[in-house]
């Protein structure tokens, strides 16, 4: 029978902010991509370099914290065999698909107590309590339960009766049993919190927020009014396919280790990074659509102009679909005769650009003239923040893209589009050819490489539905 007072701290590596962890993402997966595979006595050296021209003047123990802790133990985003380090598949199909929330729907679907993330100490700890458990799938059945019941859910409740509780931990309660206890506790008013004596809230519920900030970085769960939680019924497939392993047993099994020796962790680790490494094949559960991140599809008549046909089979991607659109009712606006110059052109292979469209601005000498637009689309929760001095994105582009920048100049730009939770934005970099020859862009040919910062962006474009400039 579930007992909920039986109490069980599951420490987690500690994480960092959600946008923090959203705008390092890209750039720990960019380098890992750049450097390996690499001897595992180099890559120390490697990455650590790398990271320090995105973040300048951080200390050689920060430094090795972004490397070890977060994108090594706790994201999975390299691997050690034979002395080599390579990058882990998750990564590499991050790099292909630029979907963080679904990045964050793996690491979830895998995330599991007792794990290799962990220091030794508290590996031993969890293993002597019999700890065995897929948190997150817990905790997404336990939300479903509650939806059922017509319960709404805090962070508390979750971490109280969930994620610190030990007969959950240990896998001796069903999910039912969790929520019965929470419906009679709450009809009677009755608030359960963690706490531990001679300690502050966040020794008790940092390791709570931090499992249900990766839920929400992968769109699974949206909290309100910083405790209130909610399952994302815009992710209804994918919060069900995870929910359904809240009684499986982890992943990797951990107690099939002897971690009593040196040479028994050792090779507890470097397994458990090979196989953390690994995707699998759930691309079309976990993908994230722009409906999903609460963005209504885009349609003629929000947008107000003609598409000329084109549907959203024909128009390959919604970063694309969302620009064309922008474009069409930005020049229509400007002059309505122009407006049939707005032309997609993604399909077509070799052009250096997906958008043909019109300069279309006022007080200029030729606003009829050509404009080319490369997009470049991603998803995230959080949106990005031009404020923030550490802030820095990466774009790949070809070599016919970086040509079709050289040619056209400043009728070349990229149209980077986040596409966030509740929003789009839309950062604009014109002239790529200018901004690379004067420095204020990096470009390394490998395709071609632009790093950019607030300075280069031209302007932010407002959303066209259900958006927020930042």
């Amino acid at each position: 029978m579930y007992d909920h007072t039986k109490q069980f701290r599951c420490e987690l590596i500690r994480g960092k902010s959600q946008r923090e962890m959203d705008n390092m993402l890209p750039t720990y997966a960019n380098i890992i991509n750049e450097i390996c595979p690499c001897k595992a006595s180099d890559f120390p050296r490697l990455f650590d370099t790398a990271l320090s021209e995105y973040l300048p003047n951080l200390k050689l123990k920060t430094l090795a914290n972004h490397r070890t802790e977060t994108a090594g133990k706790l994201f999975g985003m390299y691997f050690e065999k034979d002395n080599i380090i390579y990058i882990a598949e998750r990564t590499s199909k991050f790099l292909e698909d630029n979907d963080q929330p679904a990045f964050f729907k793996d690491f979830c679907y895998k995330m599991q107590f007792p794990n290799g993330m962990s220091k030794p100490q508290t590996i031993k700890e969890q293993l002597n309590n019999n700890i065995n458990i897929r948190p997150c799938a817990y905790v997404l059945k336990t939300m479903l339960l509650a939806d059922e019941a017509h319960l709404v859910l805090t962070k508390d409740d979750i971490g109280y009766y969930v994620l610190n509780a030990l007969d959950v931990l240990q896998d001796k309660a069903i999910p039912d049993e969790v929520i019965a206890q929470i419906a009679k506790d709450k009809a009677v008013s009755k608030e359960r919190k963690i706490k531990t004596q001679g300690k502050k809230r966040p020794y008790d519920y940092q390791h709570i927020i931090e499992q249900l900030n990766y839920l929400e970085l992968a769109n699974l769960i949206i909290s309100e009014n910083d405790n209130t939680v909610y399952i994302n019924n815009n992710e209804k497939n994918a919060v069900e396919f995870i929910a359904k392993y809240y009684n499986a047993k982890p992943m990797f099994d951990v107690y099939a280790f002897d971690l009593s020796t040196k040479e028994g962790r050792r090779k507890f680790e470097i397994q458990w990074g090979i196989e953390f490494a690994l995707v699998g094949d759930r691309d079309n559960i976990f993908k994230t659509s722009a409906e999903a991140l609460g963005i209504p599809i885009i349609t003629e008549e929000e947008t107000a102009v003609d598409t000329e046909g084109l549907d959203k089979a024909q128009i390959g991607e919604e970063g694309e679909r969302y620009v064309f659109n922008y474009e069409k009712k930005r020049v229509k606006g400007f002059n309505k005769r122009l407006a049939g110059k707005v032309v997609y052109l993604g399909k077509i292979q070799g052009l250096g650009y997906d958008i043909q469209s019109v300069v279309a601005l006022p007080l200029v000498q030729n606003p009829e003239f050509a404009k080319y637009i490369e997009v470049k689309t991603t998803k995230r929760v959080t949106a990005p923040d031009l404020n923030d001095v550490n802030w820095e994105d990466t774009v790949y582009i070809t070599k016919n893209e970086m040509d079709a920048a050289c040619q056209h100049k400043e009728y070349y730009s990229i149209y980077r589009v986040y596409f966030c939770r509740n929003g789009v934005v839309v950062y604009v970099i014109d002239d790529v050819y200018n901004k690379k020859e004067t420095g204020t862009i990096r470009v390394t040919p490998t395709t071609f490489r632009i790093d950019f910062s607030s300075k280069a962006v031209s302007t932010t474009i407002p959303a066209l539905i259900g958006g927020q400039n930042v």
